[in-house]
């Protein structure tokens, strides 16, 4: 968001010195005299700048992932791409919708703006629409009384911070039309009270409000989502992640698609 702000302003700024030249300082030029530095450098920049800034808020934004909460379908290090117009055109900064197009739907892996602090990004998978009933005991979702399929069990070791080999489970978790791999650790989370982790570990099921969405980590033990600081609402959606284009520590996941 800040990015995008801060791409606003040098856009403004290069423009209104162009503007002004054509229309006030180039009358006043001498016939043949050299442009000024700052004039020809905002000339030079503000078509450049104008098409960047169009394909990274109505297009396409290269993202890096920070963390391992989404792991192991998103490493720490990944950097992806994320398509900007597939839940509708907005309005940089302010993030209105002025073109609607698609809705998330259950399994999308979308970027948002964190609701707690809107200036940061996060990236987290579509788990419940809105007025979705959801209930995760035992590990295992429940989504509007159906219990989500999850099969193929394995080891899947990873390093954290300080080099500490960590060991959790594998599995294969059919979310909506899209199957996808999760990681399960033998941890419990503690949560707030009222928080829907700690609704979760009563037993008690939520519902999704409407015009909001439930996100979920794949590393379902490592993971600061919607368990922690509740819904995301549409206004906060960035859009829907599908390309990792670069990882200079895995050059074999370059090209690979998100699901």
């Amino acid at each position: 968001m800040m990015f995008a702000l801060f791409m606003i302003v040098i856009l403004v700024v290069t423009g209104f010195i162009w503007i002004l030249d054509i229309l006030v300082l180039n009358k006043k030029r001498a016939t043949g005299a050299k442009e000024p530095m700052l004039v020809e450098y905002a000339k030079s920049f503000f078509p450049v700048i104008l098409v960047v800034f169009c394909v990274r808020s109505f297009i396409v934004e290269p993202f890096k992932i920070p963390s391992g909460s989404m792991m192991p379908t998103l490493l720490a290090g990944d950097y992806i791409l994320v398509n900007k117009f597939t839940y509708g055109l907005r309005v940089p900064v302010l993030n209105n919708t002025f073109i609607k197009i698609n809705q998330p739907s259950r399994g999308d892996v979308f970027v948002f703006h964190y609701p707690p602090q809107p200036s940061i990004d996060y990236i987290k998978r579509v788990v419940g629409l809105p007025g979705d009933k959801i209930s995760y005991q035992n590990k295992q979702l429940t989504i509007n009384g159906k219990h989500l399929d999850v099969s193929d069990e394995r080891n899947y070791e990873y390093l954290m911070s300080g080099l500490n080999v960590i060991t959790a489970k594998e599995y294969k978790e059919q979310l909506g039309t899209v199957q996808h791999d999760i990681l399960i650790h033998d941890v419990v989370g503690n949560y707030e009270t009222n928080a829907i982790g700690d609704k979760f570990a009563n037993n008690e099921e939520i519902t999704v409000p409407e015009g909001q969405y439930f996100a979920m980590g794949d590393n379902r033990d490592n993971s600061s989502d919607g368990r922690v600081w509740g819904f995301v609402p549409e206004k906060n959606l960035v859009g829907k992640a599908f390309f990792i284009w670069m990882n200079f520590d895995h050059f074999s996941r370059i090209g690979t698609a998100i699901h």
